[in-house]
């Protein structure tokens, strides 16, 4: 099984009490399922991961995949510094009954590529679901060489890489190297529809939750190679990607979010909020296509 599309990277509203709000995670899920993205994924960044504890985590998780109901697939994000808490989360969301896993590393000491490969293989060989890779070596301590993931391509259940380097001369050298044994995906730090065009299946990335439904018609048009038509949409929507890279990634989204109308609550602490400035650009860039 692969996967296509828009994957939009889902926010974790979180009430004062520390509970996950799931009224309104429910109804982000079903609006953007009703928009016609391809999958959604909890717990990547923008879903605030590293700020989660384990019972925060399987409520998302559980969350997401009721409101998704099997209408599309849901990819889940895992990721821990050990290799037993990556498997214990893996084999977590197989029970809750999702359909792939995220796999991300988290790492405070350097690792060598044979440690990076052994953790992602063991979360590859602890559930029975398609695994999807994920770098980021903006936030990462461990990144994912081009020998790892050469290594990793080799196990079955590995199908895929979301790669958010801002390198998309790295990404059409993995391409190169791996592209028929792994599924390539954007990430927000690279021009979705310039990765579509080299080959890229689709895109996670947290910008689809405001925009769903234009993320969905640039894919669309990617794959009818309708290409002078595809940039420029893709030219009207990158003000978004610029202010998710220039601001905090979960607060802009949830601060977009809460200008549509979705009570997501503000990024957990120690992390702030979206300032003046940055909600009035998030505010004018989804006014310019039609999200606000």
């Amino acid at each position: 099984m692969t996967f296509h599309g828009v994957f939009p990277y889902l926010v974790s509203p979180v009430k004062a009490d520390g509970a996950i709000d799931e009224a309104v995670l429910s109804r982000l899920c079903d609006d953007l399922i009703k928009a016609g993205v391809h999958g959604l994924t909890p717990l990547g960044s923008t879903g605030e991961f590293a700020y989660l504890n384990p019972a925060q985590k399987e409520r998302v998780i559980a969350t997401t995949v009721a409101a998704a109901a099997k209408r599309v697939p849901v990819v889940a994000g895992v990721a821990a510094t050990t290799i037993a808490d990556a498997v214990a989360q893996a084999k977590s969301a197989a029970r809750a009954g999702v359909d792939g896993i995220l796999a991300v590393l988290e790492a405070y000491f350097p690792l060598s590529d044979a440690g990076v490969v052994e953790y992602f293989g063991a979360i590859a060989r602890a559930v029975e679901l398609p695994v999807v890779l994920y770098t980021n070596p903006n936030f990462q301590r461990a990144d994912l060489s081009l020998s790892a993931i050469e290594q990793l391509a080799a196990i079955d259940n590995i199908i895929g890489l979301k790669d958010a380097s801002n390198n998309t001369g790295r990404l059409l050298t993995i391409m190169n190297r791996v592209g028929e044994r792994l599924a390539i995906y954007s990430a927000s730090a690279h021009i979705p529809a310039a990765v579509m065009l080299i080959g890229g299946k689709g895109w996670m990335a947290g910008p689809a939750c405001l925009i769903p439904r234009q993320s969905v018609q640039l894919y669309d048009l990617c794959v009818a190679k309708r290409w002078d038509e595809a940039m420029a949409l893709q030219r009207k929507l990158w003000a978004l990607n610029e202010s998710f890279a220039r601001w905090n990634l979960a607060a802009c989204i949830k601060g977009g979010l809460r200008l549509q109308g979705y009570e997501v609550g503000d990024p957990l602490k120690p992390q702030a909020p979206l300032p003046p400035q940055g909600i009035e650009e998030v505010r004018a860039a989804l006014q310019a296509v039609g999200a606000l």
